[in-house]
């Protein structure tokens, strides 16, 4: 199964997904690298990077707004395994990140069994990345946060 499925994300959905990760990364002050993910998944979803300001500018998403946009299983899901890659980005996952998380899953009907698979993808996900990584000291560091 691929971690990120070839799927077509409406305006709306795309604007929606990229909304709920800004409100996922201000819970604790938004991080460059959260910036910059949610950056590349807006060009990705095919809007122009001057779009993106707009985003920042906007109101945070409330998981049961997103829930009426995202209608679909793989929206859902690509919103939450983004949403969970968006908490790694700075190196540590808070607690305020997490509530929120689950708070979005909750509303799009992603219940524990499903975000706890979510999760496990996303930690294999990033484990995969580092199987290529030469200094196996900083390598096992990750590891061990990803185990939390």
């Amino acid at each position: 199964m691929e971690f990120f499925p070839e799927m077509h994300i409406s305006r709306q959905a795309a604007e929606a997904i990229a909304r709920g990760l800004y409100t996922v990364a201000r819970v604790d002050g938004l991080h460059e690298r959260e910036a910059g993910l949610i950056a590349s998944f807006w060009i990705d979803a095919g809007h122009g990077a001057a779009a993106l300001s707009d985003l920042e500018r906007g109101d945070a998403m409330k998981p049961a707004d997103l829930a009426t946009i995202l209608r679909t299983d793989e929206e859902r899901q690509v919103f939450i395994k983004t949403a969970l890659l968006l908490t790694w980005a700075d190196g540590e996952v808070t607690d305020a990140e997490r509530k929120i998380v689950r708070e979005f899953a909750a509303a799009l009907a992603i219940d524990g069994p499903k975000i706890e698979r979510l999760e496990s993808e996303v930690k294999d996900f990033l484990l995969h990345h580092l199987a290529h990584v030469q200094n196996t000291d900083a390598t096992l560091q990750v590891v061990k946060k990803l185990e939390v």
